[in-house]
């Protein structure tokens, strides 16, 4: 019977039950020697059976009978016995016999290796000896080889005891074969590596069974192979020596067994008279011990009859169903359960875990039938309260819901350095699980990454950048929309304040709505019913704010919601004024290499040019490239990769190029611009004194790069063609760089950081179109590709160099001869390199997609080479520069070979004149006369050596005076009474430009003169 909290337990009463269960336990206890009568104790010595099988009784005592022999009186443990001794017996018999069943398999496997493998060196040894038998290769070479080589393949067969030994020829055809009519046929088998000296050996399924054979070469005294001997064994022929193991094996198997089952025989007995021992005190003391348990465990516990009855209800099982006094025996209808637990008492169904509501308590049941081991019908029912359980499970769900939410928000929040994008990110990470719609407003400056003033505070000057909700069709601003907020409306509140904003009832509040009322109506309408405002606040700058709105949920939001929308405000005002403080030094960085890259490309007539800038996903670097114009018609191309990101690498590749250009004013030789721009890097990296990680580094911790997909906007791009050639329509003539995310190496340029300017590259190549010859050379950089006519392309030989800065060695030059209406291609490595390949393979597909392109446009070729290599996220800059080769035509170029005699001016003039009045340049004789007759008087009085003069009509008018000496003529101004000096003073004066340049024989004085009206 149940009994309340301090009430003493009856002795008696309906709990007879669960005692007289416990007795017929006793009773049933197997092994006893003089408990006569029992049902189930076999062995008895005093209480046994008769020889004829039935029990003899006479006045409570047992009748003589002969003592039986001992080992009829051992009791053997059944498999299905339940004893302790009977499930040793069983571990161990399992044991035993797993261990024999390991070690036969071991001794199956290695016994059948083996085999195998003496089968596979027995077919060897055979196929070995026989080919290597005296006379086997004049048979193969005799006419008939079948006639001799059949017996003795049978006799050699026959005495090595293989299947089969099978001569073949060096395409597979037998010789001989134990079956004569297989003779002549195809040999089934792997044979041709035998042919080319090699042995072979393989297994095939055979007709009794498994098979190995071998097949080797057979070598004539020449060493080259005249034919091939197979030989091959069935497996089962081949005995090991390990089977004998197996009968010693099992043996030991067996004794192993049958000492396993004696000392389970002789546990047993003696775990029955050990048994026997306990007597009714501490049996009653055992259960009384299990009822104190019982009645004390915090899980109620009911036993239940096949009647229906109440059996057995411990203290908390009365307590959680609240129970009557005594209710044992009393049908469970009669208990006053609550509707649902009496349907589940009463059932015959089991229950696992279900929760069942009785009053205000939600308890957990489960039930099982008593009959399942044979016992009395009936049902044990366990109960366990999880009322305070499933709110506290509540209320840590809520707070597990926000926690991820939280997390999730860290990752998905900042993942780029856009604010527009930031900002839709935040949207996007509260739908749908705190709020229904989210909408972010910022203030103008914002956008453009300026900080933002006070107006903010007052709600002026707010645009929408990011909406997003459950639904499409709400009637909230769309993004892009600006507007202004009043004075106390819950909006204003919380800017002025810094502190979110909560509004439970929309419906109830009028404030919130006063900067647009008619528009409040529609989201009322709509359905809104609450929201939260919080401001976007970070490192002391109001940005703007964020507006939380729930209206397809019927839960309003409730004050402990505060708490998680500021946090999530707060962690994306960082990343938005990351972001802007981002676009503002990414927008210094972006102009900057806007004025240092070339806006447009000079006019010249040498080659047709076309160029592509595309910077890498992590911001603005360091490639750059020129097109420089030189004395004589001649272009120079320059191609540079300076290491790095951001600001400073911008910067710096701003001072090489324009180092660059002041050294190609000089006319310097390739390989000495080279080492003069390898001196400069080199005092460049001294005078800053190199990278400052740690600078970098604490500069630029708050700030994440941002990937983003490239469009055709971040590509810069531009083309130069002669004068007559065209134009295409709409070709941009500056680069336009992205400014849409930047690696944290930007960061640490933008912030201060330095990056070393030793390792960058540099490619340099002078291009003469009166001649065709082009003088490449470069340090460190990619070689060069040129396109021929025919459309084939090859990348040009010439020495690496080291890269800038570096220094140690000279860089040296090669020229080449381009054929005209070739294309030569500059560019930087990050168009070949990729972590997913090789440089080599970047090369050859580059080589690929320029052997490929259709036409000779440099325009078409940059396309098809963006279009062919860059990755959707490129991870460095790009720079392609491709260069149409032309020619100047040769009846645009006169030249004369000058003695060194004064008297030879005069003719050179006058065929010079002749020459003019040919091109129609007749207004620019005088001119062209009077400054040649100084420069070649010059060169007769102090120059030596042959001198050579050349006209070449081009854009301008060039007049060119060489010589053997390596003096260069210096303007001076002449004293009024020097009788010289005033020559180099006078072409000055009547040439637009003029120079000296060294050539490896001499010096060319030249000077350009423009052409008249229409002598172009």
């Amino acid at each position: 019977m149940a009994r309340r909290p301090g009430e003493p337990r009856p002795s008696t009463g309906p709990r007879s039950w669960w005692r007289a269960g416990s007795g017929a336990r006793a009773k049933s206890g197997a092994g006893t020697e003089s408990g006569a009568g029992t049902e189930s104790g076999a062995g008895t010595e005093s209480g046994g059976r008769t020889e004829s099988g039935t029990r003899k009784e006479s006045r409570g005592r047992a009748r003589y009978r002969p003592r039986t022999p001992f080992w009829q009186r051992l009791t053997w443990p059944r498999v299905g016995d339940s004893s302790v001794a009977g499930q040793v017996f069983v571990f161990q018999a399992v044991i035993v016999l797993l261990l024999v069943a390991a070690a036969a398999t071991a001794v199956v496997l290695q016994a059948h290796r083996d085999s195998e493998k003496e089968a596979t060196n027995r077919s060897l040894a055979v196929a070995q000896t026989f080919a290597n038998s005296p006379g086997i290769v004049a048979a193969l070479r005799s006419p008939d080889p079948t006639a001799i080589l059949q017996p003795r393949a049978e006799a050699a067969r026959k005495l090595s005891g293989v299947d089969f030994v099978v001569v073949l020829n060096k395409q597979g055809i037998r010789y001989t074969h134990p079956n004569p009519a297989r003779i002549g046929q195809h040999f089934i088998g792997t044979y041709r590596p035998a042919v080319e000296g090699h042995t072979v050996t393989g297994k095939s399924p055979g007709t009794l069974g498994p098979a190995v054979y071998a097949v080797v070469p057979v070598f004539a005294p020449s060493g080259k192979v005249v034919g091939l001997v197979s030989a091959g064994i069935t497996v089962a022929k081949v005995s090991s020596a390990v089977e004998e193991q197996l009968p010693v094996l099992l043996g030991a198997a067996a004794g192993g067994l049958l000492l396993t089952t004696a000392g389970t025989v002789f546990m047993n007995r003696r775990l029955r008279r050990q048994t026997h021992g306990l007597g009714p005190a501490e049996m009653t003391r055992m259960y009384e011990h299990h009822d104190a348990v019982l009645h004390a465990v915090r899980e109620g516990v009911l036993i239940v009859g096949g009647d229906g009855r109440l059996l057995l209800a411990n203290d908390e099982a009365a307590l959680l169903l609240d129970l009557p006094r005594f209710p044992e025996g009393r049908h469970v209808t009669e208990l006053g359960l609550a509707p649902e637990a009496t349907r589940l008492l009463t059932s015959e169904r089991v229950a696992d875990d279900e929760v069942v509501t009785t009053g205000d308590r939600q308890l957990v049941v489960n039930r099982r039938p008593t009959d399942q081991a044979g016992g009395p019908a009936g049902w044990v029912t366990t109960l366990r309260d999880s009322t305070e359980l499933r709110a506290l499970s509540g209320r840590a769900e809520t707070a597990r819901g926000r926690l991820t939410l939280l997390y999730e928000a860290s990752t998905q929040i900042g993942t780029t350095l856009d604010v527009t994008r930031t900002a839709e990110e935040l949207a996007r990470v509260a739908v749908p699980r705190f709020a229904d719609f989210v909408t972010v407003d910022l203030a103008e400056p914002v956008l453009r990454g300026k900080e933002p003033g006070p107006a903010t505070a007052d709600g002026d000057g707010l645009r929408r950048i990011a909406l997003h909700g459950v639904a499409d069709d709400s009637p909230l601003y769309r993004v892009g929309v600006e507007f202004s907020l009043m004075e106390s409306t819950p909006q204003s509140e919380s800017l002025a304040s810094g502190e979110p904003v909560l509004t439970t009832d929309l419906h109830s509040s009028d404030t919130w709505s006063l900067h647009d009322p008619e528009r409040g109506e529609l989201l009322l309408a709509y359905g809104f019913h609450s929201f939260i405002t919080v401001p976007l606040l970070a490192r002391g700058v109001l940005m703007g704010m964020v507006n939380f709105w729930r209206g397809q949920r019927p839960e309003p939001f409730e004050p402990d919601d505060l708490s998680l929308a500021g946090e999530l405000a707060a962690r994306a005002a960082v990343c938005i004024d990351n972001a802007r403080r981002y676009t503002h030094e990414h927008t210094m960085a972006v102009v900057l290499q806007h004025s240092l890259l070339p806006n447009r490309l000079p006019d010249q007539t040498a080659l047709d040019l076309a160029y592509r800038y595309l910077p890498a996903e992590s911001g603005v670097g360091g490639d750059w490239f020129d097109v420089l114009t030189l004395p004589g018609a001649r272009v120079a191309l320059v191609v540079g990769d300076v290491v790095g990101h951001g600001l400073h690498a911008a910067a710096t590749m701003g001072r090489l190029r324009t180092a660059v250009a002041n050294f190609s004013a000089l006319d310097l030789p390739p390989e000495e611009l080279l080492g003069h721009l390898d001196e400069l890097v080199s005092r460049i990296d001294e005078e800053e004194g190199g990278y400052d990680p740690e600078a970098a580094e604490a500069d630029g911790a708050t700030e994440t790069a941002g990937i983003g997909p490239v469009d055709s906007s971040r590509v810069a791009s531009g083309a130069s063609r002669a004068p007559d050639a065209a134009r295409p329509p709409g070709s941009p003539d500056s680069p336009h760089l992205s400014d849409s995310s930047r690696s944290a190496e930007d960061t640490a340029q933008l912030s201060g950081g330095r990056t070393p300017v030793t390792g960058a590259t540099c490619v340099y190549a002078v291009y003469d179109p009166a001649s065709g010859r082009c003088t490449v050379a470069r340090a460190g950089h990619p070689p060069p590709a040129l396109v021929h006519p025919d459309g084939t392309a090859e990348f040009l030989e010439l020495p690496a160099g080291l890269p800038l800065g570096l220094g140690g060695l000279p860089y040296e030059t090669t020229e080449f001869t381009l054929p005209e209406g070739s294309r030569l291609v500059l560019y930087t490595d990050g168009l070949v390199e990729d972590r997913r390949w090789d440089i080599d393979v970047g090369l050859e597909r580059l080589r690929t997609t320029l052997a490929g392109t259709t036409g000779p446009d440099p325009e078409a070729t940059c396309e098809s080479v963006l279009a062919a290599l860059v990755p959707d996220r490129p991870g460095d800059d790009i720079a392609v520069l491709v260069a149409r080769v032309r020619r100047i035509e040769a009846d645009r170029i006169a030249e004369w070979s000058v003695p060194p005699d004064p008297a030879a001016v005069a003719g050179v003039r006058a065929e010079v004149s002749h020459r003019l009045t040919e091109w129609g340049l007749e207004e620019a004789a005088f001119t062209t006369e009077l400054v040649l007759s100084e420069l070649i008087t010059n060169a007769i009085r102090y120059a030596t050596g042959p001198i050579g003069v050349r006209l070449l009509r081009d854009r301008t008018l060039i007049c060119e005076v060489s010589d053997t000496s390596s003096t260069s003529p210096h303007l001076r101004t002449a004293a009024a009474t020097d009788e010289g000096g005033r020559g180099l003073f006078l072409v000055a004066q009547f040439a637009d430009r003029w120079g000296t340049r060294y050539t490896a024989g001499g010096k060319v004085i030249w000077t350009e003169t423009a052409l008249p009206r229409g002598g172009g």
